[in-house]
């Protein structure tokens, strides 16, 4: 039976060159594919994959914050996290979020394939440079101690202060989270109170720190 692949990432060449690469190796398909982090998500839940391949810097909804919403709806879920960036933010945080596998995209898909076969059968996979990162956090000891400031906002909140550090207006975020622009002023008010934070300037700094988005979207 063939391993069941889904890949996100919002660059459609990139999709296209990991689908002809993937769909070569016997005993893998790719069923679906999705340009940003809530189609992902929806896509999950109408083909259930075996496996996702997923961006961690995406539009609407990154690949974080998709991953951990897939998996709080279910544990099992198996992601291997896709990034142009080693950074320790990013990294950490899409494995505390449930990711079983990181990789950086100019890896070789050899070590794709392994990674994709490593998370089907239930064990983690990280390449040698993705290694690096976790164990240098681990003997810092910020993993345990490290808490995002985020942390205590609700999906959302997350969802909204991303699209607000990317520059999209309140209209815009009600459109692409279909909600009312009422809605997306409440979550607005929300993020400042329990951040503190009030200008847009200030919400963007905070969003690039913490991993929530990225300046090369």
């Amino acid at each position: 039976m063939n391993i069941r692949i889904l890949i996100a990432d919002d660059h459609s060449i990139v999709r296209d060159g990991l689908k002809a690469l993937i769909e070569k190796e016997q005993g893998m398909e790719v069923i679906a594919e999705a340009g940003d982090g809530l189609e992902a998500i929806r896509l999950v839940e109408k083909y259930a994959p075996d496996v996702i391949v997923m961006d961690v810097a995406m539009p609407d909804l990154n690949g974080i914050e998709a991953t951990r919403q897939l998996v709080e709806k279910d544990a099992s879920t198996k992601i291997i996290a896709l990034s142009m960036h080693s950074d320790r933010r990013f990294v950490i945080e899409m494995l505390r979020a449930g990711a079983m596998g990181f990789m950086l995209k100019d890896s070789a898909f050899e070590e794709l394939v392994g990674a994709i076969k490593s998370v089907y059968r239930g064990r983690a996979f990280l390449s040698s440079s993705i290694m690096d990162v976790v164990v240098t956090d681990y003997v810092r000891n910020l993993a345990g101690t490290d808490s995002p400031a985020y942390t205590q906002l609700s999906d959302r909140e997350r969802q909204v202060l991303k699209l607000l550090a990317e520059g999209k207006t309140i209209k815009e975020i009600g459109y692409i989270l279909e909600v009312s622009a009422k809605t997306v002023e409440t979550h607005r008010l929300n993020i400042r109170d329990k951040l503190g934070i009030s200008s847009l300037a200030e919400l963007t700094k905070f969003a690039i720190r913490e991993g929530i988005t990225t300046l090369d979207l």
